[in-house]
């Protein structure tokens, strides 16, 4: 397998028969960072992988409705049909001050009671995940389905995944891998060895398109570092700077390709189902930004890799149905922003910390132990166990009073108030905060409080040492994204209201005749296909 995937330009097909009966392959694809407004920014120039799509049915916004708005919990509700309040996973990272171990921060893929692990060296499990997937529930309707996974992480191929894959491989920063043990197909050691061979090589500058151009233009960030007019050239060997450059998205697709071909997905007499978990998008948006000349250039090169993805699935002649989003969004670089006519963007100041605020606590009622763990807000902050519960009262109303008195800080919630809040229903676009908060609240691992800074407000103070924007928040621009539903022969529409992830896996279920009892999701009536929900 060449590390190669050439796109076509995709024409408008009306005379293709409209599909009858159930598809044999569910073609599951997740752009990591990939949000509704990077959709409506570059849909007009797409005109290979996302054109063919585009024919089909499009949910320009899809919601990731939860306030936690993450790789790990995005995934979670991808091919589940559940909400992370749920799936459990409420986070990529929680703190769990019971964990057998002295690193109490737990990994939302791992297994923390594995000896000598810890949240950073840790083996991979998919443990954490509550609830099943749809190709679990495939292969429980039917033994002979094929459940194959891939991802540029780990976290988003166990997400989509699940708990019985026949394949599942992601990237571990030099190869793809898979839970120990596992017998490597031969089409994953050709990948691997592809890929090695692209990452030893020096990688020239990629072309800058025309629309890309206007975009071209370096942001300074300090300390002589800026962003925004990079093309992507790099060094022999450095993989870091593989994985945040399309190319790493081209040895993602390339694999899922290869595993479609060798394992002759969607050719049996049941159907099959891989997930394709593409990463580049979100290391390019960490490490460059969302709206500089990287990100233009990625966004035509996944395109396609797309394109050329859907071209050997096309040659295989498989009846074959696509659903296509995104785990979450992600805000541009508040430098860029404030040049954009954004004057509120701004970064988080470092006493936002819990460790700072907790030490402030201390100070002030005598306690010397730490006493708030979890990262810079937006998210989970855990009040520690180790004091009493009358000290934890004191510690609790204290950081409410100091986190809302903070000028950066849109919002405090106690576990007790997202507890007694309902699951939201309707419209995903009309939520409350609080409503967000309670879609990725499950109580024996979410913090005993939430922060939420205010719009704009990005949580890494210094971007210096190496990402200068994310995502996390409760606001659209990390929650709203695309869902694309696509099938040979099917009317193409576009519904403009909002529709969740969670819907996704009861919309495809429906296609192939699957009930899913119990998810939060609804089928989505896509009108062609036998996928009308009834």
């Amino acid at each position: 397998m060449a590390l190669t995937l050439a796109g076509t330009a995709y024409a408008q097909s009306a005379s293709a028969p409209a599909p009858k009966g159930p598809p044999k392959l569910i073609v599951v694809v997740s752009v990591d960072q990939f949000s509704a407004d990077l959709f409506g920014e570059y849909r007009g120039s797409y005109d290979d992988g996302f054109a063919k799509l585009m024919q089909g049915g499009v949910f320009p916004s899809g919601y990731q409705s939860h306030a936690a708005t993450e790789t790990c919990p995005g995934h979670s509700t991808i091919t589940s049909g559940y909400r992370p309040a749920h799936t459990g996973i409420i986070a990529n990272n929680w703190v769990d001050q019971a964990a057998p171990r002295k690193d109490k921060t737990v990994y939302c893929a791992e297994d923390e009671s594995v000896p000598g692990t810890d949240s950073s060296n840790y083996t991979v499990s998919d443990k954490h995940l509550l609830v099943p997937t749809l190709g679990e529930r495939m292969k429980a309707a039917d033994p002979r389905t094929r459940v194959v996974s891939v991802a540029g992480k780990d976290r988003a191929a166990v997400m989509m995944g699940g708990h019985k894959v026949d394949e599942l491989w992601w990237w571990n920063g030099k190869a793809f891998v898979s839970y120990a043990g596992r017998i490597t197909p031969a089409v994953v050691t050709r990948a691997n060895t592809a890929i090695a061979a692209v990452i030893a090589k020096p990688q020239a500058a990629l072309p800058v398109p025309a629309n890309c151009v206007p975009r071209d233009k370096a942001i300074a960030l300090g300390g002589g570092k800026s962003v925004g007019n990079g093309h992507f050239d790099r060094a022999a060997g450095d993989a870091k700077a593989f994985r945040a450059s399309p190319a790493f998205d081209t040895g993602i697709f390339a694999l899922a390709a290869g595993l479609v071909q060798d394992m002759k997905l969607g050719q049996g007499p049941q159907t099959d189902i891989i997930t394709v978990g593409a990463s580049a998008t979100d290391y390019i948006g960490h490490t460059y930004g969302t709206e500089g000349g990287e990100m233009c250039i990625q966004m035509a090169e996944l395109d396609r890799n797309l394109g050329g993805f859907l071209d050997v699935l096309d040659a295989t002649g498989v009846d074959y149905e696509v659903a296509l989003t995104a785990d979450h969004g992600g805000n541009d670089l508040p430098e860029r922003e404030i040049l954009s006519n954004i004057p509120e963007a701004q970064r988080a100041d470092v006493g936002l910390a819990p460790a700072v605020i907790g030490k402030a606590i201390g100070e002030k009622l005598g306690i010397t132990t730490p006493l708030l763990f979890g990262d810079i807000p937006n998210g989970d902050i855990w009040i520690s166990t180790a004091i009493t519960p009358a000290q934890r009262k004191a510690v609790q109303a204290e950081a409410i009073a100091r986190y809302k008195a903070l000028p950066q800080v849109a919002a405090v919630l106690t576990a007790a108030e997202i507890a007694a809040t309902p699951m939201p229903g309707g419209a995903p676009e009309k939520w409350s905060l609080i409503q967000k908060a309670r879609a990725s609240f499950y109580a024996p691992r979410s913090g005993d409080l939430i922060v939420f800074l205010k719009p704009r407000v990005t949580p890494i103070p210094n971007p210096g040492g190496g990402y200068v924007a994310t995502h996390g928040s409760p606001y659209d621009y990390d929650r709203r994204v695309p869902i694309l539903f696509w099938r040979k022969g099917m009317t193409g529409f576009e519904h403009a209201a909002g529709v969740e992830t969670v819907d996704i896996a009861p919309t495809l279920a429906h296609t192939i005749g699957l009930k899913v009892p119990g998810v939060d999701g609804r089928c989505l009536d896509l009108k062609a296909g036998g996928a009308a929900c009834k």
